[in-house]
């Protein structure tokens, strides 16, 4: 069997959802552009999704609609259009003071006993989600050979690792990787909201006798797990919009007075991005080494598939900042939030990077839809090619 034969039965294309809060209505608009390329009422053309956080949600929305690719993702745009920010945590007064009560009493004073608080509460987020996922249509398209697997990443508490939860159609081999490991199950509610646990921000979850949040947190490879679920093809979609090749200026910088001190939101804004865009960013560079790799191996190893094979990745990430983005947007939050964002600096220009993750409002979500369509369709021929690379289930 010659290596491009064997490499076609082993095509598997995978999607990856990569977590940013509000960022990922970016996601959306990619993902209409790719229906746009597709034939009518197609099935999933991605045997494999994996997501992340925000990302996890419209992973599990699209796994949930694997039968017709065009409805799921009219249905998604539907939901993130509308978007408001009550939707997914509590704006009002009353409920923005309990919450900022209960979490001072428990972290500060140490009299709210052993349950983990937040400093929002995101009940509502758990509330939509579970009237609008339909879980158990992702075992339907299992069986129907819609789909191959479909994963959702939170990060563990107490053990300090990645963990990625997947159901798939056959049993596919758990991994053990240091801090990260997989674990095949179906998928729930809770694993829905953990991976969408935005640390600090939202409540973590209890799954089993560990507390649960965020999967991008410590998610250093976040494309390893499409690898280990059997792709050799991903599509990426970010939420960053710094190029992964951006070229560095040798230009001196010119000097100018001592800036003034960082505020809240901007440190929060950066650690912010340390978590959901610089392990992606990261990643993709380890895999650009590894497919540098992979080329100076011996062919027979490729033919026999052993050893490193290349993996072919396409990236579509925003063309123009999220942050600047956000900062024209800032004033769709609800008044009450504004309030009790004012003193850390987020309602402020250079507070735009935190309300970029939290700003559920329409405005600025059709923003990113709009945005993800474009910079998709100016990859059209690129996406094409990847979309015919169907995975034998």
């Amino acid at each position: 069997m010659t290596a491009q034969a064997w490499a076609r039965q082993t095509d598997c294309t995978a999607l990856i959802l990569s977590g940013g809060g509000a960022r990922a209505a970016y996601q959306v608009g990619v993902l209409s552009a790719i229906s746009e390329l597709l034939p009518d009422h197609s099935v999933n053309p991605f045997p494999i999704i994996c997501g992340t956080s925000a990302g996890a949600i419209n992973a599990v929305a699209l796994a949930t609609n694997a039968s017709d690719f065009d409805a799921g993702v009219e249905r998604m745009r539907a939901v993130w259009g509308g978007f408001r920010c009550n939707q997914v945590y509590r704006t009002d007064w009353p409920g923005l003071v309990a919450q900022a009560w209960r979490w001072t009493r428990t972290n500060l004073l140490g009299l709210g006993g052993a349950r983990p608080t937040s400093l929002l509460d995101s009940r509502p987020l758990r509330d939509l989600l579970g009237n609008l996922m339909q879980f158990g249509k992702i075992e339907e398209a299992l069986m129907a050979g819609q789909l191959r697997a479909v994963s959702v990443s939170a990060f563990n508490y107490e053990l300090a690792e990645s963990v990625c939860f997947y159901q798939g159609h056959q049993r596919i081999e758990p991994w053990n990787r240091h801090r990260r490991v997989g674990v095949q199950t179906p998928l729930s509610l809770d694993h829905l909201v953990a991976s969408a646990a935005i640390p600090l921000l939202f409540e973590p979850v209890l799954l089993g006798r560990s507390w649960y949040g965020d999967g991008a947190v410590r998610q250093r490879t976040p494309i390893s797990p499409a690898l280990h679920l059997g792709a050799n093809r991903v599509l990426v979609i970010g939420v960053s919009d710094n190029p992964v090749n951006e070229p560095v200026s040798d230009k001196p910088r010119p000097r100018r007075r001592t800036p003034p001190a960082p505020s809240l939101a901007q440190i929060g804004g950066h650690l912010l991005n340390s978590t959901f865009v610089d392990n992606l960013e990261s990643d993709m560079e380890q895999i650009e080494r590894m497919n540098q790799l992979a080329m100076l191996m011996p062919q027979a190893s490729q033919t026999l598939g052993k050893g490193i094979r290349p993996v072919e990745v396409l990236t579509i990430s925003p063309s123009e900042p999220l942050d600047l983005i956000a900062s024209r947007h800032r004033k769709a939050l609800p008044a009450g939030l504004r309030m009790f964002l004012r003193g850390s600096g987020a309602t402020r220009a250079s507070g735009g990077s935190v309300v970029s993750y939290l700003l559920f409002e329409a405005e600025y979500c059709n923003e990113l839809i709009a945005l993800g369509r474009r910079d998709a369709l100016a990859k059209s021929d690129e996406l094409q090619q990847f979309l015919g690379m169907v995975c034998p289930i």
